[in-house]
């Protein structure tokens, strides 16, 4: 009978005192933010100047497009970016930490939820001092027990259910981060992918303008040597050709170093890059989605990682403010016991303990107050993040449009000079063959075009660029979404 009322009272108490946990910390949604009307200071275009035969339209509330660098409609991209998204260790490492972290919440939420059960045995044979007056000096025997023990510590006010929820948003911080890392691995492929062939353009072009150069000024080398031209232009030729050359050891250095780094990101040594696509084969895509404001907050990770982040620290609000509260434990166990087999086999053998108890904090120097004021700063720091990653997401969003908008404008310039010094070029070279002006013209025409089109090329990879990190403004790369546990 009293282990029954001792049970009824737990239970009771459980029942009556657990509405008590409905709310100790805050809701954890995160706050109101602005939905701006256009991302930058005016107004979005409907779509960019024309260059290289592409002007790209900006679909206002497009969908996300989960495979984006496949509208560069290259295979060899495509296969870079596959490889890397497989083989990056970087990746594996991040995707391993997550696995573990899940089975940590795992863990926690099966020991604090459920009643932890164990069993035990013991064997033990013992000599004990006895009493010379009464018996013999001393006392051999054996001890045999064998029990079953539960313990439950009872959720009154919401401590465990806190804890719980707090682990498990900082599981999802995890998840997103990962989402990230996903993400920003393909637009670095992607990005270093078009570096890398057009620093290639770039040095070929460069290497033409060195030839060249070092032409002219043999040539005024010679015609100084008859007295056709003064020292003062050898010495300028010269310096144009030995200026020239000594900007081409930086770039081939660059490009091996973009190369190298391109290769580690596919998750291979620096010297088994396998064949990149060249500037030329790859596409500009045509349509660019540009997800409005409201949805932007729930495509990028870093703000669904931020909103995560929220989440755990109100949950760790609630957790602070339950250890303010009373704690109630049961423990039971049961079993059979004895100095000799026969009687652990008995009923006589037969062992059990049921007990509750309850804690109330009294006094611990204040620690359990701090902590609860600590939890609520550590949480109004986590609103104010939430709010800054989402308006840097907004700024991230605007200067990508931006610099997409001016890369078409810089490109369509550049191409139009291009041409126009690819003409030039060719008419003085026309002009050359019937004699009507003299090699050299020919040569200080061809440079012009080259430098126009090292130009042309700069603003062509810029362009294809932004265009990628614009797609990863936008959060719609590919993601596996984790949706807690």
């Amino acid at each position: 009978m009293t282990i029954m009322r001792v049970s009824a009272f737990l239970f009771a108490a459980t029942a009556t005192l657990a509405l008590a946990a409905c709310s100790l910390g805050p809701s954890g949604e995160p706050p109101a933010m602005p939905s701006p009307a256009h991302y930058g200071q005016t107004e979005l275009p409907e779509q960019t100047a024309a260059a290289g035969g592409v002007s790209q339209r900006f679909d206002v509330g497009g969908a996300s497009l989960p495979e984006w660098w496949r509208l560069y409609h290259s295979p060899k991209l495509d296969a870079l970016v596959d490889e890397g998204v497989k083989n990056s260790p970087t990746l594996a490492a991040t995707e391993k930490t997550l696995a573990g972290a899940e089975q940590q919440l795992r863990a926690q939420i099966g020991s604090s939820l459920l009643p932890t059960i164990d069993a035990g045995a013991q064997a033990t044979r013992e000599r004990a001092l006895g009493i010379p007056e009464a018996g013999p000096p001393t006392v051999r025997y054996n001890v045999f027990v064998g029990q079953i023990q539960a313990h439950y510590t009872f959720d009154l006010f919401g401590a465990v259910r806190y804890a719980n929820a707090a682990l498990n948003a900082r599981v999802n911080v995890q998840a997103f981060q990962l989402s990230a890392a996903r993400r920003a691995l393909a637009a670095n492929i992607v990005t270093t992918a078009i570096s890398a062939a057009a620093l290639d353009d770039e040095i070929d072009a460069t290497q033409r303008l060195v030839a060249l150069a070092q032409q002219t000024a043999q040539e005024d080398t010679r015609r100084y040597a008859v007295g056709a031209v003064p020292h003062l232009q050898v010495l300028a030729s010269r310096q144009t050709a030995s200026q020239l050359e000594a900007g081409l050891p930086p770039l081939l250095a660059q490009r091996q170093a973009v190369r190298h780094a391109l290769a580690v990101l596919i998750g291979r040594t620096p010297d088994s890059l396998p064949d990149l696509p060249a500037l030329a084969e790859l596409a500009l895509p045509e349509r660019v989605p540009v997800v409005v404001p409201s949805t932007l907050l729930h495509a990028r990770p870093d703000i669904a990682a931020a909103e995560a982040a929220l989440r755990a620290s109100a949950a760790e609000v609630g957790v602070a403010t339950a250890q303010l509260f009373p704690s109630v434990s049961l423990t039971a166990s049961m079993g059979q016991g004895g100095f000799s087999w026969p009687t652990v086999l008995s009923g006589a053998g037969a062992l059990w303990s049921l007990g509750g108890s309850l804690t109330q904090p009294l006094f611990h120097g204040g620690a359990l107050l701090a902590q609860r004021r600590a939890a609520i700063d550590f949480y109004e720091a986590a609103v104010d993040q939430y709010k800054a990653t989402v308006l840097s997401a907004f700024q991230n969003v605007a200067d990508t449009l931006a610099a997409l908008e001016h890369d078409a404008q810089t490109a369509s310039a550049t191409e139009t000079q291009a041409q126009s010094a690819r003409q030039a070029f060719d008419e003085t070279a026309a002009r050359e063959r019937l004699g009507a002006v003299p090699a050299s013209s020919v040569r200080a025409s061809e440079i012009q075009y080259w430098d126009a089109r090292v130009a042309e090329l700069r603003a062509t990879g810029q362009r294809l660029t932004d265009t990628a990190l614009l797609f990863q403004a936008m959060g719609v790369v590919a993601e596996d979404k984790h949706s807690g546990s």
